[in-house]
């Protein structure tokens, strides 16, 4: 790359094809450590970059950067990978102090705290120079970086709920077609059956369904049935000043949700489900499209995937998306910019190698490439990215989900009634709203 700029370089595009990774909301929190890559070569341009992965989607991440820095000797990246519980403080912090990292992964549902307080960069002018073209990512990826029309991340992914199944046991529950994919009726009253199918043919310490009685996931299955039914999905009023949450639509979702724990077809007390059903100890799963990546290394597990059974009216399952962004640094050259642009541009147009892990690449391109459709199951879900429901975008987003967690705790464990944890929800919500 000598004699040719940065910025020409750029320019003239790189048409490279594609690959990818996977983890917990899209990143598995399993990882304390934080890790970094090699040290870059004195005379190149180093970028660093921080990324909340562990895990599986660590690995295929470090593949990637080691790659990209294979390929271009006059780029370094140094990638430091970091626990997702702490990451955001982290990255806040540095940031704030003026140590911030040249390019960041940031979720979708974090990006409005970082756009409203001017801690990335609108990348607007960087991507027209770097002749990035916003139209090659799909249009989940780009809904999630946009904001009052303007870009503030490249998408590298979506990753949303998906319905994962052990086909030894549903072949033996005779709910399997000829094809190896369930046979699901329609509403509430079918997906019990299935599941009511699978409990009378499976060992009695086999869960029909593994879901946790704490954390997110919970509250993940009832986001994506309130936004199946028809009116559904409502979180704020029309000026995001006041939650909407306690109405009928979300009560009959999260009336469901309950049903499914206290029926027992999602077995109590389960610490991890993910565990459970890599362990050959539940018939389904359902949980984000990154485990796929670490289930297909059990060769002991045969196991299949499709969407998330659509309950009610429509298809829909929660989502997020891993993003690239660049840290606000005043001081940052040209050069550097130009480096950051190229590097987020070439990981996104290499998304065949991130969903490796599981994840559904941005770039259009990548679906269609032949790296992409040779991996096994990824195909089995990668549409259902076009009926995903991300959380809205609001600056108090992220706390506001945990209110909802807590809340939905006390009601799974018998301490609150549905219409009590979506009365508690929306009061404790509106509480923060009015501050």
């Amino acid at each position: 790359m000598r004699g040719l700029s940065f910025r020409s370089y750029l320019t003239a595009g790189l048409s490279i094809i594609i690959a990818a990774s996977l983890t917990l909301t899209g990143c598995s929190q399993n990882h304390n450590d934080a890790s970094a890559s090699a040290e870059p070569k004195a005379s190149a341009i180093q970028l660093n970059y921080w990324t909340p992965f562990s895990g599986g989607d660590n690995l295929f991440m470090t593949e990637m950067v080691d790659q990209f820095n294979k390929e271009h000797e006059d780029i370094q990246v140094v990638q430091m990978n970091s626990r997702l519980d702490d990451y955001y403080s982290r990255l806040r912090t540095a940031i704030l102090s003026g140590n911030a990292p040249d390019v960041a992964i940031i979720h979708a549902s974090s990006l409005p705290q970082f756009v409203q307080n001017g801690y990335i960069e609108d990348l607007s002018g960087p991507a027209q120079e770097a002749g990035l073209d916003w139209n090659v990512y799909n249009k989940a990826g780009m809904k999630a970086v946009s904001f009052q029309g303007k870009p503030y991340a490249v998408p590298l992914d979506t990753h949303m709920l998906v319905m994962y199944y052990n086909k030894t046991f549903l072949e033996q529950a005779g709910v399997l077609d000829g094809q190896g994919k369930p046979v699901l009726q329609g509403g509430e009253a079918g997906f019990n059956h299935f599941l009511q199918q699978i409990k009378q043919s499976i060992p009695n310490d086999v869960a029909p369904l593994a879901q946790p009685s704490t954390r997110i996931d919970a509250v993940w299955l009832w986001w994506s049935l309130y936004n199946q039914i028809q009116g559904g999905g409502k979180f704020y009023n029309a000026q995001a000043t006041k939650a909407v949450l306690n109405n009928p639509a979300a009560l009959k979702a999260l009336n469901y949700v309950e049903e499914l724990y206290k029926s027992k077809l999602i077995p109590p007390n389960i610490p991890d489900s993910f565990k459970l059903f890599n362990e050959g100890k539940a018939a389904v799963l359902i949980t984000g499209v990154w485990a796929t990546g670490a289930l297909e290394k059990n060769d002991a597990l045969n196991f299949g995937v499709v969407p998330l059974p659509t309950i009610y009216d429509k298809p829909a399952a929660w989502a997020d998306s891993h993003t690239l962004a660049i840290p606000s640094q005043h001081d940052m050259s040209q050069e550097k910019r130009d480096a950051a642009m190229l590097f987020m541009k070439w990981l996104a147009e290499h998304g065949a190698k991130w969903a490796e892990a599981g994840h559904v690449p941005s770039a259009s391109a990548v679906m269609d490439s032949d790296a992409f459709q040779s991996l096994d199951y990824r195909s089995d879900y990668a549409a259902a990215a076009n009926s995903v429901a991300f959380w809205p975008k609001h600056t108090k987003q992220h706390s506001f989900i945990e209110v909802i967690i807590r809340q939905f705790e006390r009601m799974i464990y018998g301490q609150q009634t549905p219409e009590q944890a979506l009365q508690a929800t929306e009061k404790q919500i509106n509480l923060e709203l009015s501050k």
